[in-house]
């Protein structure tokens, strides 16, 4: 696939997702939405992508979302790149289809996208991160920032709301106080205190941010089963919403019993005995669990 907003590049098991649009200070559009779903759906079936690593060209990692079309940026009924150009989406008493499909944020399929995705994912926040910039992390697995990178939340500066699922992820990964702090200031921060969070786990000198992204991402594929991980990035997930611990046990239960009988285990235990690292053969395109996956799909309702 040819992308417009993205740059994709695959080297040593590695996915090297840029944000393309250095002009723009990478802001976020329709095709990018639609651009970024499609290369998360690629690297899903392509064995050889074993990490990714997500960041931005230029001197941005995303400014947000693009807001060329003026005043009626975040009013999708008068937008013209919406996915339903036939008018607003009505009931049958005649308000507004809230289920529709049309009334969905953009930025909320992205991050549902990541959310799905069975490879691990590694932000390099290299620059300025701000609305669905900064919401757009947070279904990644680990968030590296520049000493260059701001931050900001700033949805209530642009009488809008929080999106892209943030309402959910974000209070899980730094608590509900922080959260809000960030959410009603919409102010920018630095990468210091995205670091002191919990948002973001370490912070670099602008030079060294890819580098350790890749030395994260090289760790996770020289050492672990590809199938083991990406049971893993789902069962830690999904967990975060269960109300009890018997549902991790079930779900680990399974995934204990299934793998346990597959060559991935024979190989990781017979290379720790022999003390040679191992070589794992089974693929996420092919040797998932049959219990896999064990969730219902939510829709959009």
């Amino acid at each position: 696939m040819t992308y417009e907003t993205l740059d994709y590049q695959v080297a040593d098991h590695i996915l090297t997702l840029t944000l393309n649009r250095p002009d723009k200070l990478n802001a976020f559009n329709a095709p990018m939405m639609n651009e970024l779903i499609a290369a998360f759906d690629a690297a899903d079936a392509d064995d050889d992508v074993r990490a990714i690593i997500v960041t931005g060209a230029g001197r941005a990692f995303c400014a947000g979302a693009d807001l060329s079309a003026g005043a009626k940026t975040f009013d999708f009924e008068k937008r013209d790149d919406r996915p339903d150009k036939q008018g607003v989406p009505r009931d049958a008493q005649g308000g507004v289809d809230w289920s529709h499909d049309s009334v969905r944020d953009g930025g909320g399929r992205v991050s549902l996208r990541i959310y799905e995705c069975l490879k691990p994912v590694i932000a390099a926040i290299n620059g300025p991160a701000v609305g669905i910039g900064a919401t757009m992390l947070l279904p990644m697995d680990v968030r590296l920032a520049s000493s260059a990178a701001r931050i900001g939340f700033v949805f209530a500066r642009r009488g809008i709301t929080p999106e892209a699922c943030s309402s959910w992820f974000l209070p899980r990964l730094v608590g509900i106080s922080r959260a809000l702090e960030w959410t009603y200031t919409g102010r920018l921060f630095p990468a210091s205190e995205a670091l002191a969070g919990g948002l973001v786990s370490a912070v670099h000198e602008p030079d060294a941010l890819l580098p350790a992204a890749r030395a994260l991402a090289r760790e996770i594929i020289e050492h672990a089963a590809p199938v083991s991980v990406a049971l893993t990035r789902q069962m830690m997930w999904r967990m975060l919403g269960a109300d009890h611990p018997m549902e991790a046990h079930r779900v680990d239960s399974r995934s204990i019993y299934a793998r346990g009988s597959m060559a991935d285990a024979k190989e990781g235990v017979t290379a720790f005995l022999e003390k040679r690292p191992a070589a794992f053969g089974d693929k996420v395109s092919t040797d998932m669990p049959a219990f896999f996956p064990w969730w219902k799909e939510r829709r959009y309702e």
